[in-house]
């Protein structure tokens, strides 16, 4: 299967929700959850994609620096005093994790963030993925103010941050 990274398309929107719902079963986020990031920030939103279907995707775009957008909310628009470049969502499918394809995901998100003059990549680890973020050069920031917000993404929930 002949894999690359390329930016997202309205027509990946079904696919994606399909991803989420695997990657992050308990964290629940709609197809209008996507398609309003796709509209705020296509330039932040990847899918891996192969011939046959999408078997990754990757959302960002411009935030505050220690806040994080409720999950499967609708934003109205891109913050403008936004200070970080926020990563709402990498998820891959079982077929293709384990093979080196956040990599180039990660690549691609430094890039925007430093194209952006956003000096730090922020997101919310979940699902024991704390490690995983940390391979990455992630660490963990603790927001005091996060506490109860982050507590509604799972009792594992850690705000990350990478300085790029």
């Amino acid at each position: 299967m002949t894999l690359a990274w390329r930016r997202m398309v309205p027509d990946d929107l079904d696919r994606v929700v399909e991803i989420a719902a695997i990657g992050f079963p308990d964290h629940f986020e709609g197809r209008d959850c996507f398609e309003n990031r796709l509209s705020l920030w296509p330039q932040g939103c990847f899918v891996l994609a192969g011939a046959e279907q999408v078997e990754a995707y990757l959302v960002t775009y411009p935030w505050r620096s220690g806040t994080v957008p409720s999950l499967n909310a609708l934003i109205p628009a891109i913050p403008g005093d936004a200070t970080v470049l926020y990563l709402h969502d990498l998820a891959l499918t079982p077929a293709v994790r384990g093979q080196g394809w956040s990599r180039p995901a990660m690549e691609a998100v430094v890039d925007l963030a430093r194209t952006g003059d956003w000096p730090t990549v922020a997101l919310v680890a979940v699902n024991d993925a704390v490690a995983f973020w940390r391979g990455h050069g992630f660490t963990v920031c603790e927001v005091p103010e996060l506490a109860e917000k982050l507590a509604s993404y799972g009792p594992d929930a850690r705000y990350m941050t990478l300085s790029v």
